[in-house]
């Protein structure tokens, strides 16, 4: 944005009287003021654009199904679940990335994205992709807020984030990239993975308790998939990673056994005023592998761009082949859904984001 036109945006008293005008207008309309997202490439539509990483989806054939055929950034040949739900609640069409330099104050007051792709609640995670943290994503929000307590105030802006809603989705990169990635970082300090999922726990305790103290007040916390079922993980753990291609049961019941610990300890941090609710993807994603014919799908295993075995970022390129139709996969590349299936765990998610209106 032009320098002068933002100084303007931010001081010119006319222009904060018709956006606090409006924002309060919004109030009446709206019971969901903004939607904000806190985690993984997941989430991300693009804030890994603007930072010195190589994990990015800004090129083609990412993209191809989104707006005008653009890659912005988002991990899938279109629409992410994020975008979906923001649209629900009423507040936009697409979530925006926080770090676009092109947003203005009404872009913001509506909600935007601090996720990064390759993050975890383990620093150590987000360091390995040169993602963002969890606590620099909590930092961004805090700037945010700077932001539009000079554009509309402090008592709109407390306002505007107490009615917002928030989703918290990371945690996978932890286990597939820290954990049992090649290097395996974290097991010699964590020895078994229980340990390790204790201490995963208490880092999503710290960053949901400071997120309420920064003003949050409707969290949803994202589980984490069936990792086994995870195209790359598969390719990774198959005795036949070519010909007998299934889900890879002891990453599944890992997964089921964190969903759990999360589930039962998010009981704990409930405050009064406040909600925060459990969403489930393990379920929605291991139903449409094994009833894939329920959903119209064909490819439940391997990914539709490139060999659809282990691609994702620079793997999945302008070079790369591509299924003749990405309808019948669930997968768009080997780690990331399709936008039909980010559609369809929206769905599976509408009664947690219901609880939101409530």
């Amino acid at each position: 944005m032009n320098t002068k036109l933002n100084s303007f945006l931010f001081l010119h008293p006319l222009v904060i009287m018709i956006l606090s005008l409006q924002y309060s207008y919004a109030h009446m309309n709206n019971t969901i003021s903004a939607v904000f997202v806190f985690g993984d490439s997941t989430v991300d539509p693009g804030n890994n654009n603007y930072l010195p990483t190589i994990a990015r989806g800004n090129f083609p054939p990412y993209g191809r199904d989104f707006d005008n055929h653009m890659a912005t950034g988002r991990f899938s040949n279109g629409r992410l679940v994020t975008d979906f739900v923001a649209e629900f609640v009423g507040v936009k069409k697409n979530l925006p990335p926080y770090l676009d330099p092109s947003l203005t104050i009404e872009d913001l007051m509506s909600g935007v994205s601090f996720a990064s792709a390759g993050a975890g609640f383990d620093d150590l995670t987000s360091q390995i992709s040169s993602a963002l943290t969890q606590s620099q994503q909590l930092d961004l929000f805090k700037e945010y807020k700077a932001k539009l307590e000079v554009a509309i105030g402090k008592e709109r802006t407390e306002d505007l984030v107490g009615r917002a809603g928030y989703l918290v989705s990371s945690g996978t990169n932890d286990f597939t990239f820290n954990y049992y990635g090649p290097l395996r970082i974290r097991q010699s300090s964590y020895p078994t993975i229980s340990e390790y999922q204790k201490y995963q726990w208490q880092l999503i305790e710290q960053f949901l308790q400071e997120l309420m103290d920064l003003g949050a007040k409707k969290i949803g916390v994202v589980g984490i998939p069936p990792m086994g079922c995870l195209p790359a993980i598969i390719t990774l753990n198959a005795k036949k990673p070519i010909t007998g291609r299934k889900c890879i049961e002891s990453y599944n019941s890992l997964s089921r056994n964190v969903n759990g610990m999360l589930q039962n300890n998010l009981k704990s941090l409930q405050r009064p005023g406040t909600k925060i609710m459990y969403a489930d993807i393990y379920n929605p994603i291991i139903d449409m592998v094994q009833q894939k014919a329920k959903y119209g799908f064909e490819q439940v295993h391997k990914g539709c761009c490139g060999t659809g075995l282990i691609e994702a970022d620079f793997g999945c390129n302008p070079s790369s082949p591509l299924c003749d139709d990405v309808l019948k996969y669930v997968f768009w590349d080997a780690f990331h859904p399709t936008e039909k299936g980010y559609h369809i765990i929206f769905n599976s998610v509408k009664s947690v984001i219901q609880m939101y209106l409530e």
